[in-house]
């Protein structure tokens, strides 16, 4: 239904309800223009006199909904118990009650049909849609925030529960069994709500006299919550005991995984792959967050140039070979292997990785978790491989010399391997494996192409600013693409879409240095990486500054994201 329709209906609602006369509305239909937006509503308030509530009433009678006065709401605790408060913050949305099976949710767009749908499936119950003014649900959210609503009746009830407790206790298991409530709910209360607000990783950090909960989102850690020090020990042994962990040992690091739905009725199929490690004020923890429910995206959506898309997958579907991505953590390399083997997984393809851990599961593939303590490591799973008749082979990393050898052993013998290594572009990754002792002839003989990528966060769509570019910025720009039209900033101030950050979400930058005659002499001939960098950019190749520079160009990223993550080529 066409917006300019639903605000006649609007004014034909008030004309019913008796706030506004036959010949306002006569008056209200000629004035199209603003008949638009919150512009009708101004109008009604400040030339008519009809109060905001009024409008409201209106609004949700022409669209068939109950009008909910949030305004008069009172947020407590309890509020998000079932839909996390960054959820329904960047959603706008409240529940505000619950009636049987039913929940009752206020809405601020009513033209949002996916919405309830979600909703549904995170709480199990039906969802019956109230309407609220935007504008009132924001204010709710701003004070619940400054009241810290989201962890307050948790961090209240471990205040009196773990009041008396000295630092340094040893706990025991039964200290933070199933029994101890504040510190189950806390534990849970943190990963849902970091579920929730798109965090990657979670880092419980404890610091002299308080821990401190960050999260990273889009790449930025943010600090979420600060607790109590005595409740760091406690926390950390309940994070323990949900992957397994041996919560008597505090001196070495250890590695775990939490199956999350094991620890909670939400409807949330996630795991958690978990590291902890002494620290000089205590153990900390960092969790890295593996969404079971996210498919793999296909390659076109993972920030690939139409030229390196086209190179990259001629280089999956070659026969045998290796192809390496490399990168810090948490660049993406492990979501673009899995979505490049999503491309070529067909039914008469055997496909079966090595992983640690194993990320995503996908239909399809043969995949094996590591497992170090009992012999189970990347080489010993390659070894099992090369007998059991794959077509492509997956490595999650390649760290040692012994893993490296049958690697390229695995190439050369009719194999196509993937694999990922730690280093900071394309043209290293050669001087990184001869130093492993790899031959160079074995290197250039088997090698197909190799990926360096970052993640640089997008510029929000709705709020960035056109921006031209001047002095070092045009200059950077000319130098990279030859190129210095207008570009775009983030807005500092943000909007309600990118919970006012000026960013919203990642995208992908990629180095792709696909072999060619030339450079497998000059691999031969173990030139180094400077001069295998300009031989490769001599047949085609475009370095991530460049990359990033046309992520600039094409309005994805901005000038300072870019040459924070990449700095320009000399």
């Amino acid at each position: 239904m066409p917006l300019g329709k639903i605000q006649l209906q609007i004014v034909s609602k008030l004309v019913e309800m008796g706030r506004l006369d036959a010949e306002q509305r006569t008056v209200l239909a000629s004035r199209p223009d603003e008949l638009n937006g919150d512009a009708l509503d101004r109008l009604l308030q400040d030339e008519y006199k009809v109060t905001a509530f009024q409008c409201l009433v209106a609004k949700a009678r022409a669209l068939n909904l109950s009008p909910f006065n949030v305004a008069r709401y009172k947020v407590s605790p309890k509020t998000f118990e079932r839909i996390p408060q960054d959820f329904c913050q960047e959603h706008l949305v409240l529940p505000v009650g619950q009636v049987g099976e039913m929940l009752l949710v206020a809405f601020a767009n009513p033209f949002e049909v996916t919405l309830p749908t979600k909703i549904q499936e995170m709480t199990g119950k039906q969802v019956v849609r109230l309407l609220a003014r935007e504008k009132d649900l924001k204010e709710k959210f701003n004070k619940s925030h400054e009241n810290g609503a989201g962890f307050d009746d948790v961090v209240m009830q471990i205040g009196a529960e773990y009041g008396e407790a000295e630092p340094e206790t040893d706990l025991r298991d039964e200290d933070v069994s199933e029994e101890s409530g504040p510190i189950i709910q806390l534990a849970n209360r943190i990963i849902e709500d970091a579920f929730f607000s798109g965090t990657s990783d979670i880092h419980v950090e404890p610091q002299e006299k308080e821990v401190i909960v960050r999260n990273r989102i889009d790449g930025v850690c943010l600090e979420k919550l600060r607790l109590p020090k005595k409740v760091g020990p406690a926390l950390v042994a309940r994070l323990k005991i949900m992957c397994n962990l041996d919560i008597s040992e505090r001196r070495l690091p250890q590695d775990g995984r939490i199956i999350f739905k094991n620890f909670t009725k939400k409807n949330l199929d996630l795991d958690l792959r978990v590291s902890t490690a002494p620290l000089n004020h205590g153990e900390g923890v960092v969790m890295r967050i593996l969404d079971k429910q996210k498919t793999t995206l296909p390659l076109p959506a993972l920030g690939f140039s139409e030229e390196n898309l086209a190179k990259y997958r001629e280089c999956i579907r070659q026969p045998y070979g290796m192809i390496l991505h490399c990168g810090p953590t948490g660049s993406g390399k492990s979501m673009t292997l899995y979505s490049a083997l999503n491309e070529i997984n067909t039914p008469d393809v055997v496909i079966r990785t090595a992983e640690d851990p194993i990320e995503y599961t996908l239909p399809g593939l043969n995949q094996m978790q590591m497992h170090r303590q009992i012999g189970l490591t990347f080489a010993s799973a390659l070894r099992a491989f090369l007998r059991q008749d794959p077509d492509v082979i997956l490595v999650g990393e390649i760290r040692d010399k012994e893993t490296a050898n049958i690697a390229v052993e695995a190439a050369l013998t009719g194999h196509l391997l993937l694999s990922t290594l730690h280093t900071n572009d394309a043209p290293t990754t050669i001087s990184r494996l001869t130093e492993m002792g790899i031959e160079t002839f074995m290197i250039s003989s088997s090698l197909l192409c190799v990926c360096a990528q970052r993640l640089l966060r997008r510029v929000c769509k709705q709020c960035r600013v056109p921006h031209t570019p001047e002095n070092r910025e045009k200059e950077i720009l000319e130098k990279a693409l030859g190129w210095s039209g207008p570009i775009f900033r983030a807005n500092p101030k943000g909007c309600a879409k990118c919970n006012n950050n000026g960013y919203k979400g990642r995208v992908g930058i990629h180095e792709l240095m696909v072999t060619t005659e030339e450079l497998i002499d000059a691999i031969n001939k173990e030139v180094e990486s400077a001069e295998l960098k300009k031989i490769a950019m001599r047949n085609g190749m475009k370095t991530l500054h460049q990359d990033s520079m046309l992520k600039v160009k094409e309005g994805l990223t901005t000038i300072e994201e870019a040459i924070a993550n990449v700095p320009p080529d000399m």
